[in-house]
């Protein structure tokens, strides 16, 4: 069992996230990379733009993860036990090329209210500093939304490339995690992510989010599956389960989700950007 400890929970309360958590041992995140490379050579393009998005509804590989209990015990730790998996997201910098993520908060586009929910970030593989994994800024869950200049700078890896300004690299903290691990984060936490400096990918599958049942979506629809517990509140709809990798019905699923997804999170922008 993977419920976050009394010390986790008190950290995760202070500092906005908590990391890292073991999820998935490192032959299922093998499998999960494996997945990944299998969809980019036989169907090149389908992990692109905003179709990095709900990735959970194209494959059972991908859904499986979803569905972990390392994984949901953790999040029924910080949310309750009645849990909706909201998207999916893939996270990926290849070596040499200039992807970086600005710091952020997510809850200032995503439109999920109230603020019971969670995102996991699942490393598919190592995590670091050379490679640019995350760093949190500790305890900025605790303020306000702050502003966020939209750039849409073409290597930004966010929609519309929203940028906190003047976040010093020296208060905040690298999450580290090995091929299998996660790490667990608030939505109004700020964060971000540089260039990968290594060799090899860096891979993160990340849930966006967990959310608690009582969560609406406030800018549009979402498309959700129930993870554990019941949905007595029935905001959202829901989406098909996967049964096939890349299938017809799935990739109808995906593109309709994805269709929804689009609209919150460019919702009054006058601009629309890759992902």
């Amino acid at each position: 069992m993977t419920k976050l400890t009394a010390q986790e929970l008190n950290h995760y309360k202070n500092k906005g996230y908590i990391s890292p958590v073991d999820a998935l041992t490192s032959i299922e995140a093998k499998e999960i990379r494996d997945e990944i490379e299998k969809i980019e050579k036989n169907w090149p393009k389908a992990l692109e733009g905003i179709n990095r998005n709900y990735v959970h509804l194209i494959s059972p590989v991908f859904n499986k993860v979803c569905l972990n209990k390392n994984i949901l015990d953790a999040v029924e730790s910080i949310i309750g036990k009645n849990i909706l998996i909201c998207g999916t997201t893939l996270f990926i910098k290849n070596p040499k090329e200039k992807g970086f993520v600005s710091f952020h908060q997510d809850a200032k586009y995503i439109g999920l209210e109230p603020h019971n929910w969670v995102t996991v970030w699942v490393a598919i593989t190592d995590a670091n500093e050379k490679n640019g994994c995350m760093r949190m800024l500790p305890g900025s869950h605790k303020e306000n939304l702050k502003h966020h200049e939209e750039n849409f700078d073409e290597n930004n890896l966010l929609t519309r490339g929203q940028t906190i300004k003047n976040i010093s690299l020296d208060k905040t903290e690298p999450v580290i995690l090995k091929a299998g691990q996660m790490s667990l984060h608030h939505p109004k936490i700020v964060h971000g992510s540089s260039l990968n400096h290594s060799d090899d990918r860096r891979i993160g599958f990340v849930i966006q989010s967990y959310i608690g049942s009582n969560v609406d979506q406030v800018l549009g629809k979402m498309y959700v599956q129930k993870a554990r517990g019941e949905d007595k509140y029935k905001y959202h709809e829901y989406s098909n389960i996967p049964t096939e990798l890349m299938g017809r019905k799935e990739v109808i699923s995906q593109n309709k989700a994805n269709e929804e997804l689009s609209k919150i999170f460019y919702f009054k922008s006058e601009k629309i950007g890759k992902y």
